[in-house]
């Protein structure tokens, strides 16, 4: 009952909200995400984080990643390969070095200091995709950019995660992360090579095998397995599982099935869950003990939006790109979202932090997260007045 309460609360204010930011201009997950602060802990205290919500939000952004995959065009990946793994490149490097002056200049120790520069490395593109959407440039040369520097920053987050977990000492849980560096990242090796198996034999295969079921939406449903099976895998070799999502998507975009799944799938993604995921975030937000903190707090959101700004701006600028599109592909990375929440409650759990920096961090994540879909829709309305 509890659930169905949550639900309803969480969708009723999700739609209103949405439909009057949508008509004032401003991105419809930025109401989404405020929905989450306001009638969570920070505010009201109407809604908390329970156990159900939070895999209702898993499944949101798995099927959000997988449709975004679904609706990218794999020869546009391919074409901006390059520029995608410099804009990670330095998207990692200089969010790092400044969130780790940061933490020195505020007397946090090395290791603490490192672990939440490592924080505010990771991206979270699922926000980023969505705006995209809305603006129909998920499939502009800035957009496929993004999509390919966020895989390849997710993988550089869990190799730096996993090399400085390791070097401390500390076991976190039972996750692939926290095992030997080597094997991990073998694994992973392994994982991307398997991904065209996947797109070339596998989901063609399932395809078919789901238009000769004599029941409805047979294509869909192995999609969907698909989706979910890859999702798990990552997960089992220390990746993100939206990573295994979204080249679920891109899989099952070669197939003759395309059109009809994403048909079946975005109604079930932006009627419940997707919603719900990014509801969740702001439910992450928290007021308390932060009064003290608020310095801190106000340095380290500018840093961490700067610096990603700058970082995967300059990659975007050093390949090619027009001032203009640097700067949307420099927005684009800017979210941090649920990847960074994770990495922050890996960290939580190995003592790798404070308790009492634990919530300003959490804070700080969400501050640059509702900052980062404005920051993209500005500078992708500057590349297409360019453009004109």
């Amino acid at each position: 009952m509890e659930l169905l309460r949550d639900l309803t609360l969480i969708l009723l204010a999700t739609t209103v909200v949405g439909h009057y930011c949508t008509r004032i201009g401003i991105p419809a997950v930025i109401g989404q995400l405020l929905v989450g602060v306001i009638v969570g802990p920070a505010m009201l205290g109407w809604l908390s984080l329970t156990h159900s919500l939070e895999s209702f939000a898993e499944i949101g952004v798995i099927i959000l990643m997988f449709i975004a995959g679904l609706e990218s065009d794999l020869q546009l990946l391919k074409r901006y390969l390059k520029p995608s793994v410099l804009v990670a490149l330095l998207g990692v490097l200089i969010p790092v070095a400044g969130v780790y002056l940061v933490g020195r200049v505020y007397q946090l120790n090395t290791v603490e200091s490192l672990f939440i520069s490592v924080i505010f490395a990771a991206t979270s593109v699922s926000i980023s995709v969505e705006v995209l959407k809305e603006m129909n440039a998920l499939n502009s040369r800035e957009g496929t950019t993004i999509l390919g520097a966020a895989v390849v920053d997710d993988v550089l987050a869990v190799i730096i995660l996993s090399v400085l977990i390791s070097t401390t000492g500390t076991a976190v849980g039972t996750t692939a992360a926290s095992s030997n560096l080597l094997l991990t990242t073998l694994e992973q090796l392994v994982y991307f090579a398997a991904i065209y198996f996947v797109v070339r034999w596998l989901a063609p295969y399932m395809v078919q095998i789901g238009q000769r079921l004599m029941i409805p939406m047979g294509s869909t449903l192995m999609a969907i397995i698909l989706c979910f099976g890859m999702a798990y895998v990552a997960e089992l070799v220390g990746l993100s599982d939206v990573v295994g999502a979204f080249f679920a998507g891109i899989a099952i975009s070669q197939t003759s099935a395309k059109e009809t799944v994403d048909h079946h799938i975005e109604p079930v993604g932006y009627a419940l869950f997707i919603p719900v995921f990014f509801v969740s975030i702001g439910l992450n937000m928290s007021f308390n003990g932060l009064g003290k903190q608020l310095g801190f707090i106000a340095v380290l959101t500018v840093v961490a939006v700067l610096s990603k700004q700058l970082g995967a701006g300059a990659g975007a600028k050093l390949a090619g790109f027009t001032g203009a599109s640097s700067l949307a592909v420099g927005a684009g990375m800017v979210s941090r979202g649920e990847m960074a929440l994770i990495i922050a409650q890996i960290g939580y759990q190995a003592k790798l932090m404070s308790a009492s920096r634990y919530s300003a961090i959490v804070a700080a994540i969400i501050l640059a997260t509702l900052l980062a879909p404005f920051l993209l829709r500005w500078t992708m309305d500057r590349v297409r007045k360019t453009a004109e």
